[in-house]
C-alpha cells in the first residue's frame, strides 16, 4: 500500500472542472488531474427523487496527506450543495510515477 490516492470528484460543466483541477495543480495539492468528460451520465437520488445529469469526472492524484486541503478546496469552487469527493487508495504502481507524485504534490 503507498500514502498516494485518487480522488473522484464530479463536476456540473468543463468550465467548473477545469476551474477546480486548475487550482489543484498550481496549489500544489495535486500532481495531475484528468478530465473525463464525454459527458459523464449520472443517476442518483437526490431529496427524495431520481434525477440524472450529464457530469465530467475528474481523477485527480494525490497523497492521503493532502486530501483534506483537496477536500476544503473542492468545496470552495463546487456548485454542488453536496459534491462527489471519494478517495480511493492506491495500493501500488511504478516506483517513477509515484515518486513524480511526491515531487509534485506540496507536503503538509
Amino acid at each position: 500500500m503507498t500514502d498516494k490516492i485518487v480522488v473522484l470528484v464530479t463536476c456540473g460543466s468543463k468550465k467548473e472542472a477545469r476551474k477546480i483541477a486548475q487550482a489543484l495543480v498550481e496549489r500544489r495539492l495535486a500532481a495531475c488531474v484528468q478530465e473525463i468528460g464525454v459527458p459523464v451520465r449520472s443517476m442518483y437520488r437526490w431529496k427524495g427523487r431520481v434525477e440524472s445529469a450529464n457530469e465530467v469526472l475528474l481523477l485527480i492524484k494525490t497523497s492521503r496527506k493532502r486530501f483534506s486541503a483537496v477536500s476544503t478546496l473542492v468545496k470552495k469552487l463546487h456548485s454542488y450543495e453536496v459534491p462527489e469527493i471519494i478517495a480511493l487508495n492506491i495500493a501500488d504502481g511504478s516506483r517513477e510515477y509515484l515518486d513524480w507524485i511526491t515531487s509534485n504534490v506540496r507536503a503538509k
